[in-house]
């Protein structure tokens, strides 16, 4: 039992060493692609496509946008606004108390009239923040009356494939290392958190990053997630979007709405405490970036500057406040712990289920489940996952190379027992037919001792040679690819030629055996075959009926008592072609299956035939094999 056992740990050891290296390849490759960035457009598509499948989620009140759009320019009659009207628009919305007002709209140049008037409305409202934009090649300076504290950068960093996904909250100066720069973002959320009297701290898993309350901001690092040796703007915090997916995620009101005078007790509520985003809504000024993370968005697969700033501050509040989860990542380590783990998956798939079929709906699932845990993963943690990598080497090693060497090597295994199982069968038939009939003859005389000794001696010789010759027989066949048949009698057939001159040599050579008594008393024989196209049957098959016809030959030698006539025919008719052997003899005395019937029974089977075996009336027995020629291809 142990020997069986290290046997077949042998045989697997022996079978996974020769079709796993493939797949291994494929996972090797897949990480070094990955090492080096060529997994990153894979992955995020993947990332976008998870976050626009995302449920629908409530909007968030804690943030307004003021935007300026195409009837609000219409209605100014001056483009850019002049700052008269911003500064009324400020001033208007100081009234109705926000925690924090961002004016996302740049003012390094005036636009008169009204720059005055600006500048006063700055300095009377510290709670107002406007913003610059500090990273070349195109740096816009802050309105000069403000100081550091009312200022936020509003740099946006897009990705290789020109999308916008990362949002840095503080940098340092490009100019000056020993000042710090704080984003827009940041500079309101801030305001609105020491309101609420929320403070913050250093990270304590991570000392570079920012904690709130106990919530630590997930920071882009140079290897996050799927990204690859990113670059987030001169150190500093970047983190990943979160975006709120709703078709309304902020209330959104414009500036005619507000110096209208309209609906003033609506928006006294709507605009106390929150934090308040003015910015550009329109296509004139171009303030517009790129995301495919949103299913929601008025112009598809573009957001307004204003919405994205709006998104991160709506980010960090929910995250602080109300648990929603920022993005984060795994750490290196778990990450291609996770990616070897699915390396091997389709390699396993493919040693279990050993066909093409099963395999490929298996690795359809796997791949299914795999996505679907990347989605749960995202949407109920915030965890982005590797699955890019893990669905490419599922489809090249699942459907390809693993699955297709397992499935090569298990079918070369196959044929080899096919073709063991074939030649011990063969291999009894040829002793059937001819050393046991001779043994059989031999012993029967020896039991009635109804002949001298010097004839059974002869027998003996006889079947000595015979055994010889078949041992030499099968050694010749294994050497060699030519295709024959050795008889009973001794005779070998060279299977290449027609079938039908085939069955008459069989014949001719069977009822000519001296160890057959009945065939001794025969009076009449009768042989007929029609030529069949040898294109509908194989050399395997030509083999087996030229088996048949001699055992069933056999057979009348041996239990046909009385037997007077044989017919043995071949007759092609109705394109059906019946090949029998009848005797006059007395006929089948048992009812027991031999193995020569079985065998019999399997090759109509293979053929697609019918085989019968049974008496006739008044006397006789009749062996048929019956089937349709099929062009063999």
């Amino acid at each position: 039992m142990r020997k069986i056992i290290w046997n077949r740990i042998y045989q697997e050891f022996g079978l996974w060493s020769l079709a796993a290296p493939p797949g291994i390849l494929v996972l090797v490759l897949v990480i070094l692609m990955r090492i080096v960035g060529g997994m990153q457009f894979l992955e995020w598509i993947f990332l976008d496509t998870m976050l626009r499948l995302r449920p629908p989620e409530k909007p968030d009140e804690r943030v307004v946008i003021v935007g300026i759009d195409e009837k609000d320019i219409e209605w100014v009659k001056q483009y850019p606004v002049p700052d008269r009207k911003i500064a009324e628009l400020l001033t208007k919305l100081e009234t109705y108390k926000p925690l924090a007002i961002g004016l996302d709209i740049f003012k390094n140049v005036p636009v008169e009239p009204g720059s005055e008037e600006l500048a006063k409305v700055w300095r009377e409202n510290t709670n107002i923040i406007s913003i610059e934009k500090i990273f070349p090649p195109k740096e816009i300076s802050p309105p000069q009356s403000l100081p550091p504290e009312q200022i936020g950068f509003v740099d946006l960093f897009s990705d290789e494939d020109s999308k916008n996904r990362r949002y840095l909250l503080y940098t340092t100066n490009p100019r000056n290392e020993k000042e710090d720069k704080y984003s827009l973002a940041l500079q309101l959320v801030t305001r609105y958190l020491k309101a609420k009297k929320i403070e913050f701290k250093t990270g304590k898993n991570d000392p570079n990053t920012m904690m709130i309350q106990e919530t630590e901001l997930p920071r882009i690092t140079e290897n996050f997630g799927g990204y690859v040796g990113i670059n987030h703007g001169d150190g500093g915090l970047s983190i990943l979007m979160n975006f709120r997916n709703n078709y309304q995620p902020f209330h959104v009101v414009s500036l005619r709405d507000i110096l209208n005078k309209k609906n003033e007790n609506v928006y006294a509520k709507l605009l106390r405490d929150r934090i308040v985003l003015v910015g550009n809504r329109n296509l004139s000024t171009g303030d517009l970036f790129y995301t495919f993370a949103l299913s929601t968005l008025e112009l598809k697969g573009q957001i307004y500057g204003v919405d994205y700033h709006a998104h991160v501050i709506s980010q960090i509040l929910s995250t602080v406040i109300d648990g929603r989860p920022m993005l984060h990542s795994w750490g290196d380590m778990g990450e291609y712990t996770w990616i070897v783990i699915w390396g091997f998956l389709p390699i396993i798939i493919g040693r279990l289920t050993q066909s093409v079929w099963k395999n490929l709906l298996s690795i359809a699932l796997a791949g299914v489940c795999l996505f679907s845990y990347g989605y749960v993963m995202l949407w109920l943690w915030g965890v982005w996952i590797p699955v890019a990598p893990n669905l490419v080497i599922l489809a090249v090693n699942g459907v390809g190379l693993s699955a297709f060497a397992f499935y090569q090597h298990d079918k070369f295994l196959l044929s080899q027992i096919n073709e063991r199982q074939n030649t011990i069968q063969h291999t009894f038939t040829v002793i059937h037919n001819g050393p046991l009939q001779t043994l059989a003859y031999g012993l029967k005389h020896m039991r009635a001792k109804d002949i001298p000794d010097e004839q059974l001696l002869e027998q003996f010789e006889k079947l000595n040679l015979e055994i010889r010759e078949i041992g030499e027989f099968l050694k010749l066949e294994t050497l060699t690819s030519e295709e024959s048949l050795r008889l009973g009698s001794g005779l070998i057939l060279e299977l290449n030629r027609p079938l039908h001159n085939l069955l008459y040599e069989v014949y001719s050579s069977t009822l000519e055996r001296p160890d057959f008594e009945y065939f001794q008393i025969l009076k009449v024989k009768i042989r007929n075959f029609d030529p069949i196209d040898d294109k509908y049957l194989s050399m395997g098959q030509k083999r087996e009926l030229c088996l048949f016809m001699e055992e069933a030959l056999c057979n009348v030698g041996k239990h046909a008592q009385g037997v007077k006539c044989v017919q043995a025919t071949g007759i092609y008719h109705a394109n059906q072609y019946k090949l029998s052997v009848k005797d006059n003899g007395i006929g089948i005395i048992s009812k027991l299956e031999n193995k020569g019937t079985k065998h019999s029974k399997l090759l109509a089977r293979e053929l697609g035939g019918e085989f019968r075996r049974e008496s006739l009336s008044p006397r006789g027995t009749i062996c048929e094999l019956s089937w349709k020629p099929r062009k063999v291809f």
